[in-house]
């Protein structure tokens, strides 16, 4: 595809999706706007008690920490037992329909318990396409499908820039089954079990390419601590099938700008899937 071509698939994709202006008419301040965010959220945070800090910061005790750390030290410990019993249910499934009536009846995800509906896949099992996201919303535990909200509206108006749609030629599924709380970022314990569940399910299907919305599905399947912006745009491999991790587009709806990238790693996906390769790919 030479770059005129490709400049102007660019601006079919913008939109596609709906962005029709490059600007607004007044320059905004981003780092001003984020401060003031900081500063308003700091204000309205409450004070911890002086008796709890003055213990936690005397001089015995380590300085706090404000990276990553504390988050990944109180993350649940996951249970190996839990694990291989959930890839045990699942690798005894030898169909599609079997696995799904596994998952519902599987108590092992904490998860389960809150969500209204076992949210398992949508569109064609057995597409050569295979999308794989990161948990059920809000719409999708209404509705029982994924993907079905504003983010999946445009994952549709995406697969269809590409000529796809889940009803004929898509198949889409997540890591988790149930919703997180308040929608937020699986757990370990969560993904863990889950996981098992989720690659029977790509075996089954038999997918040709998986494309992976975000960094939860990427680091999950791909098993590395990379992210998202790291890892997409670029050919991975999982168990012997082609998998281009990609932005979620619930990220896109946040950051418009970013949509440029995630049409470049569809055209990935459609010459992946119709065989041709890439200008100056030998």
């Amino acid at each position: 595809m030479d770059q005129i071509t490709e400049n102007a698939a660019i601006l079919e994709w913008y939109l596609s999706v709906g962005v029709d202006e490059a600007i607004g008419d007044e320059p905004v301040d981003r780092f001003e706007t984020s401060r003031r965010l900081a500063e308003r959220a700091q204000a309205k945070a409450p004070q911890a008690p002086v008796a709890a800090t003055s213990s936690a910061l005397s001089p015995a005790s380590p300085a706090p920490f404000h990276g990553a750390a504390p988050a990944a030290r109180n993350a649940p410990a996951v249970n190996p037992a839990l694990v291989e019993n959930a890839r045990a249910i699942a690798e005894a499934c030898d169909d599609i329909a079997t696995l799904e009536a596994a998952i519902r009846a599987f108590d092992g995800c904490p998860l389960k318990a809150g969500a209204t509906h076992t949210v398992i896949a949508d569109g064609i099992a057995g597409a050569d396409l295979m999308l794989i996201g990161e948990a059920p919303g809000a719409d999708e535990d209404r509705l029982g499908r994924p993907f079905v909200g504003r983010a999946g509206q445009l994952l549709d108006r995406m697969l269809a820039a590409i000529g796809r749609d889940r009803a004929r030629d898509a198949y889409i599924a997540n890591i988790l089954f149930w919703r997180p709380p308040a929608n937020r970022k699986p757990d370990p314990v969560e993904t863990a079990t889950c996981l098992p569940f989720v690659e029977r399910l790509i075996h089954l299907s038999k997918p040709k390419v998986i494309l992976l919305l975000g960094g939860t599905p990427a680091s999950s399947l791909l098993g590395t601590s990379e992210g998202i912006t790291r890892l997409r745009g670029r050919w991975h491999e999982w168990h012997g099938i082609p998998a281009m991790p990609t932005l979620h587009p619930a990220y896109l709806l946040r950051q418009p700008l970013a949509k440029r990238e995630a049409w470049r790693d569809l055209l990935a996906v459609r010459r992946k899937l119709s065989g041709d390769k890439p200008s100056g790919e030998g």
